[in-house]
C-alpha cells in the first residue's frame, strides 16, 4: 500500500478491525518514511464491473462515485450513516450478482432508486431528478404525483 503523503510503498499496519457490518476490514496504517498515518478499507469484490453509459462509452465501475451520489441525495436527511452504508453494500451485491460484468448505467440508476425509495422518499426524488434529468417543475410534479396513492386506494 502506497503512502498517500510521500508515495513510499512500505507501510505498517497498526490496527485492523471489521467495518461496515463485517463487509469490510478497516486498517490503520503508519508510514515509516514520513510518519504519516492513514486508514484503508478492504472489501470483497466478486468481479470487476464496467459501466455502459448512455452515450456508448464504457468506464470502470466506481463504488465511491455511487456512494457520493447517494450521500448527496441524502444530504441533510436524518438517516443513520450505517443504513446508507448497508444500502450501498446491498446495491453492490445486487449488481455483482447479476452475473454480468458490463452493467448499463440505467440499471445502476434503477437499482439505486429502488433502494432509496425504501429508505427515504425525499432522497429518492432528489436522486431521480438528476438520474431522470428533470428539466422543470412539471417534471417534479408528475414524478411526485405518481408516488402518491390514488383516490381509489382510499375508498
Amino acid at each position: 500500500m502506497r503512502c498517500p503523503y510521500c508515495g513510499d510503498s512500505d507501510s505498517q499496519v497498526k490496527d485492523s478491525r471489521p467495518a461496515e457490518n463485517q463487509a469490510a476490514i478497516r486498517r490503520r496504517r503508519f508510514c515509516p518514511a514520513c510518519g504519516g498515518r492513514y486508514t484503508t478499507y478492504e472489501r470483497v469484490q466478486l468481479r470487476d464491473l464496467t459501466v455502459s453509459k448512455r452515450n456508448g462509452r464504457r468506464e470502470d465501475f466506481d463504488r465511491d462515485k455511487l456512494e457520493r451520489s447517494v450521500r448527496i441525495a441524502m444530504r441533510k436527511r436524518t438517516t443513520d450513516p450505517s443504513v446508507i452504508s448497508q444500502m450501498i453494500n446491498g446495491i453492490m451485491r445486487r449488481l455483482e450478482s447479476t452475473g454480468e460484468t458490463v452493467i448499463p448505467s440505467e440499471t445502476i440508476g434503477q437499482v439505486t432508486m429502488d433502494a432509496l425509495s425504501r429508505i427515504d422518499t425525499v432522497a429518492y426524488v432528489r436522486f431521480a431528478s438528476v438520474y431522470k434529468d428533470f428539466q422543470g417543475a412539471d417534471d417534479f410534479e408528475a414524478f411526485v404525483a405518481a408516488l402518491r396513492p390514488s383516490e381509489e386506494d382510499n375508498d
